[in-house]
């Protein structure tokens, strides 16, 4: 997301503005970034920022991953059989 007022020449930060560190992942669910990465991001360069953009597409997969629910109950309970 953009913000007119904090417009800059530098690489826009991947901040989606839904800030939530999934617990299990370690990353914010809106951007995927850590919390370090959060923090600093403001005193990082523009290659390590760069380097943190490259990263967050792998990140992204770690929080699809889901437990499963009923879909997993129901496989649980088909392989346990009557």
């Amino acid at each position: 997301m953009k913000d007119e007022i904090w417009q800059r020449d530098e690489i826009d930060s991947p901040c989606v503005k839904i800030c939530v560190i999934h617990p299990g992942a370690g990353v914010c669910v809106g951007c995927n970034r850590t919390l370090e990465e959060i923090a600093g991001w403001s005193a990082m360069g523009e290659l390590r920022r760069a380097e943190v953009m490259a990263e967050l597409p792998g990140r992204a997969a770690l929080l699809r991953r889901r437990r499963g629910g009923r879909t997993a109950r129901g496989q649980a309970e088909q392989a346990s059989g009557p």
